[in-house]
Formats: structure tokens, sequence, C-alpha cells
């Protein structure tokens, strides 16, 4: 998302939280990957873009289902599966 707003919509972080009506804070936390995508979000983030909000929340599960990986990777080498 950071190099949508940089690269394609070339807006300050300032300006685009402005635009969106919610805090600078808030926008930083999500595109620094501090906060996560959530519908709200991502429909603002896709009217200022242009882009689909649907994309954005893919982009978010992804980076959850990553993470968890990560995190359970023994625990899940450990669960026998059903067949």
């Amino acid at each position: 998302m950071r190099e949508i707003l940089d690269d394609h919509v070339r807006l300050p972080i300032t300006e685009a939280a402005r635009r969106m009506k919610i805090s600078r804070p808030t926008l930083y936390a999500v595109l620094t990957g501090k906060g996560a995508v959530t519908a709200d979000m991502a429909l603002r983030f896709g009217r200022l873009t242009g882009g689909a909000p649907e994309l954005y929340l893919q982009m978010q599960a992804q980076l959850d289902l990553w993470a968890a990986r990560q995190r359970l990777s023994e625990t899940l080498a450990e669960i026998e599966p059903a067949a």
C-alpha cells in the first residue's frame, strides 16, 4: 500500500490521511505493517486510490497467513492430518 501511495497516487501521508478522514498515525501504522487493513480502511484507501478494496483486504489476509505460518511452524509440523 505504501508503494501505491508513494509511486502512483503521489500523496504525502498527511494529505492522504486528511482525504481519507483518518489520523496520520492510523494511516502510518497500516503502511508500516504495525496496523491491520480493516474493511473500513480498505474502503477508504480504495476510494482514494481508485483501487479495489478487496485487493487491500487480500493483501492483509496474505500477510496474516504468512505471519501465522511463521509463528506456528513447529506446532503445525506436530499436527497429524486426518486423511
